[in-house]
């Protein structure tokens, strides 16, 4: 079952064409990348999924329903969750603090409430605590949860930001360029992650430059380039497309 259906989605800036007319599902339970050279449009997609954007033109469905229009937080209530090409930690902030923000979507009491730390607000502060910390562990930095996320190596940076989007318990799960910036070391570890979240039954979509990444972790891929989708297919196929290779190594077409 598509658990994300993209319809001839567009988005236009004055005359430019960010996105254009793009089609393309996301099956349950796979991890599926979108490509493409600097300007493609990626995280213009991405923006337009995830309601930061509005659309000009196309629809956007998610479990079969129209999600296109509906506001950040209320696609995010729905089940869909997200990370930035920039890291977006919260300063003066723990690890483990800035995973707990992650769970606001399920969280029954009221900012005054909280506040105020009335006894009955005790409970779910300790569940969402106990949850936070299964997340850390799940993406091995339990031991870092007392230290100030800002503080950390980037690529435990990454991670924190991993677990606090999977604390909002998506569905699907959007990750914009999350090995940028990242060394040798820390993209293969980003690979060994992402494919944890996958096997637990959450839905990966994700926009990446790193050829090597995006094609030993993903099931799937879309191209795009200048804003049009101009292959999807598997990781093989991809590889072995003429229009994706000269895209992207300017090679002639009789070549």
């Amino acid at each position: 079952m598509a658990l994300l259906e993209i319809q001839q989605l567009s988005r236009r800036f004055g005359g430019l064409r960010a996105v254009d007319d793009v089609s393309f599902s996301v099956p349950e339970g796979i991890i599926k990348a979108v490509i493409g050279p600097n300007g493609a449009g990626k995280t213009t997609l991405f923006n337009l999924i995830a309601g930061n954007l509005p659309l000009s033109a196309g629809s956007v469905s998610f479990k079969e329903k129209r999600i296109s229009g509906l506001k950040p937080f209320q696609i995010a209530s729905k089940g869909i969750s997200r990370t930035y090409q920039s890291i977006k930690l919260y300063l003066g902030m723990t690890a483990l603090e800035n995973v707990m923000v992650g769970c606001h979507t399920h969280s029954s009491a009221g900012f005054l409430a909280g506040m105020f730390n009335l006894p009955w607000t005790w409970k779910e502060e300790k569940q969402i605590r106990e949850k936070s910390m299964e997340l850390l562990s799940l993406l091995d930095i339990a031991e870092f949860a007392d230290t100030e996320a800002t503080s950390l190596a980037f690529g435990q940076q990454r991670a924190v930001e991993l677990a606090r989007a999977l604390a909002s318990e998506p569905e699907l799960l959007l990750l914009d360029e999350p090995a940028a910036g990242l060394n040798i070391y820390e993209t293969a570890r980003l690979a060994e992650l992402i494919t944890k979240v996958r096997d637990r039954k959450i839905t990966v979509l994700l926009v990446e430059h790193d050829m090597s990444l995006v094609m030993d972790i993903s099931e799937e891929i879309v191209v795009l380039s200048f804003g049009r989708k101009i292959a999807e297919d598997t990781p093989h196929a991809i590889q072995t497309n003429r229009e994706v290779v000269r895209i992207y190594l300017g090679e002639d077409d009789d070549a």
